[in-house]
């Protein structure tokens, strides 16, 4: 596309579809093509790992600690966002590979809409695919009610703020599972480790701050409040849309 054309449909964008149009439009466009039965299939598999794991560990009679590091370590560490990365960053990713990106972005509308279409989408998929086997690995552990409320409310915050996130990355970016994958297992599994600072860009420290704050128990990396642990990802979930928001409308889509 040219940067007249593109000039010109900036100029135009939002006159002709509402910005609510535009979204459901995006949200159902975005869903089917994210909703892939092999998809769906393979990352349910990777979720019930949780949940097996659980009622193991919950046939041994283990104590609450055993039951926080078990969702802690492999629910939020590893399921809720390897699942997150691949249905946020292809939301609109795949569409762009795909080339097919461009028939939304030809229609006059504004851009925002496009994106937090592609975001509810995949949020869509995302929240029920981790948060039922992760949520059962915490009853199944038999660690307590307090384990299963804290996994509840930090799982939710943990889909939003890695969906829209991961979002981003896959307007900005070509490879966005290879930098994916880098931010959750280099970054947030041994970068953050290493200071106070380069920590409170890992989501996964706010998440723990939630279940630490809710049992008690002690974790690394997790020494926020849990009003903290809940607002400050949210926030940074709001961002990262802006932010692709503002990208996708600066970019060329062929």
């Amino acid at each position: 596309m040219s940067d007249t054309a593109n000039v010109e449909q900036r100029r135009t964008a939002g006159r002709s579809v509402p910005p609510t149009r535009a979204l459901a439009l995006t949200y159902r466009v975005v869903l089917r093509q994210l909703a892939s039965r092999g998809r769906i299939i393979a990352l349910t598999a990777l979720a019930l790992v949780s949940t097996v794991a659980g009622f193991a560990l919950g046939q041994t009679d283990a104590d609450l600690e055993a039951g926080v590091r078990l969702v802690s370590g492999l629910g939020f560490a590893v399921i809720i966002p390897v699942v997150s990365l691949v249905f946020g960053g292809a939301a609109i990713g795949d569409l762009r590979e795909d080339k097919t990106l461009v028939y939304l972005w030809l229609r006059p509308m504004d851009r925002w809409p496009l994106v937090v279409g592609a975001f509810l989408a995949a949020l869509t998929l995302t929240t029920p695919i981790t948060l039922i086997p992760v949520v059962a690995a915490a009853v199944l552990a038999g660690s307590g009610g307090g384990l299963v409320a804290a996994t509840v409310i930090a799982g939710l915050v943990a889909v939003i703020a890695y969906c829209a996130v991961f979002t981003l990355l896959g307007v900005a970016l070509r490879r966005f599972i290879v930098w994916g994958l880098a931010y959750v297992l280099i970054w947030e599994g041994f970068i953050a480790l290493g200071g106070a600072g380069v920590a409170r860009f890992a989501i996964r420290k706010y998440t723990r701050s939630i279940i630490v704050d809710r049992t008690g128990v002690d974790l690394d990396l997790a020494d926020f409040s849990q009003m903290t642990g809940i607002i400050v990802p949210l926030l940074a979930g709001v961002v990262a849309l802006a932010l692709a928001s503002w990208r996708l409308a600066r970019q060329d889509i062929d």
